[in-house]
């Protein structure tokens, strides 16, 4: 199907939307389905649910997984790259002993609240550290925590706490600013990028979900990771997060060739975090799995920084008088309106340039997967 009519057939307006298309299309191209039931409800009080669906030989040697929403909001676009695979008749091409795993909404509470966190408040892709180990220590967010999420979101408050911001960065350098405000912090749970101080209910699902289809006893297994919010807009990065020297690392480059990036070597959109989800992984299958975050750039930080502020300050006040975000309110509807459009442009131009994006990892995790498994 020609990418742009595929578009409005895939994107959803919503979490709700986005689930419904996913199901549709899932049950149309003969998927076997499972629901993984989050506790919580969303805004309106509808249920939320992290779906999969399976494709392919039950006992294949070799899959490729699809992962969508672990960033909560950025799960519009890898929701749209998973139900484009299954509307353009994804399932009948798959190679011989090759199945593929579509996780839909891995984080849906934070899909449907519109946030890049769990309902824990914590951004999944820093929860995946060993919480049996001292949790790693962040002495730089420690010192502007109070910048990034500040008391309210006046303008002489945020002129101050911009002012403060600036002065770290001109005396610890760019490297050292970054690594504070998203390398991943576990001491400050109101505030961006938390760890957590526990595995949330969505890593667990995730552990859940890789026990279930007993993904270690396979050969081989590609995870595609879909993000946004990184790099130049509408393209898609491939992010590797394995180490130079490991099999990982090289089928990565095999695979995806010179659009991959390197956090850890400074080629990369992205900086060496902690608790990725690829370290969910790696523990489980050790040699027998590639791991990319595929990001898909959207607009300038500092507009992100101004989005995360505004949610996570929206949140904690919430959280302080004991109440729950109301949702019709002005103030509401704005910044929910602002971190939606960071993470999820809507232009019929970007969601073109993702689903092109889309197919060509799709396309090229299959023919890794043959060549390697």
């Amino acid at each position: 199907m020609n990418i742009l009519d595929a578009i409005p057939k895939t994107f959803g307006s919503d979490y709700a939307a986005c689930r419904h298309l996913f199901l549709e299309g899932a049950k149309a191209a003969g998927g076997s389905l499972e629901a993984h039931d989050n506790p919580n409800s969303g805004p309106k009080g509808e249920s939320l649910t992290c779906d999969t669906a399976w494709f392919g030989p039950a006992d294949a040697g070799r899959v490729l997984v699809v992962v969508s929403a672990t960033h909560g909001v950025e799960g519009f676009c890898g929701s749209g790259i998973q139900n484009d695979w299954l509307l353009t008749g994804g399932p009948s091409g798959l190679p011989r002993d090759t199945a593929i795993l579509l996780i839909h909404a891995l984080n849906p509470h934070g899909f449907a609240w519109l946030r890049r966190v769990t309902e824990e408040g914590c951004d999944l892709n820093r929860n995946g550290i060993n919480f049996n180990e001292p949790l790693p220590e962040n002495a730089g967010h420690d010192a502007l925590v109070d910048c990034f999420v500040p008391a309210d979101l006046k303008p002489d408050t945020i002129t101050a706490a911009d002012a403060r911001i600036q002065a770290f960065r001109a005396e610890h350098g760019e490297k050292v600013y970054q690594a504070a405000r998203k390398a991943g912090q576990y001491a400050h749970a109101h505030s961006i990028f938390f760890g957590g101080f526990g595995p949330t209910w969505a890593r667990q699902t995730l552990e859940t979900i890789i026990e279930r289809y007993e993904l270690a006893e396979r050969r081989l297994v590609t995870i595609l990771d879909v993000h946004t919010g990184l790099g130049p807009h509408g393209h898609g990065e491939p992010i590797c997060g394995h180490k130079r020297g490991t099999v990982g690392f090289d089928r990565v480059l095999e695979m995806y060739g010179d659009t991959v990036g390197l956090p850890s070597e400074g080629t990369s959109s992205s900086i060496p975090l902690h608790g990725t989800q690829r370290e969910i992984w790696g523990p489980r299958l050790g040699n027998n799995y590639t791991y990319v975050a595929l990001e898909f750039g959207t607009y300038q930080p500092d507009n992100g920084t101004r989005v995360l502020r505004a949610d996570h300050w929206l949140h904690h006040q919430a959280e302080l008088a004991g109440c729950t975000v109301d949702w019709s309110d002005p103030r509401t509807v704005e910044i929910k309106s602002a971190i939606r459009k960071h993470y999820h442009p809507d232009s019929d131009t970007w969601k073109e340039m993702v689903l092109w994006r889309g197919r060509q990892m799709i396309r090229q995790s299959l023919e890794g997967l043959v060549r390697f498994g």
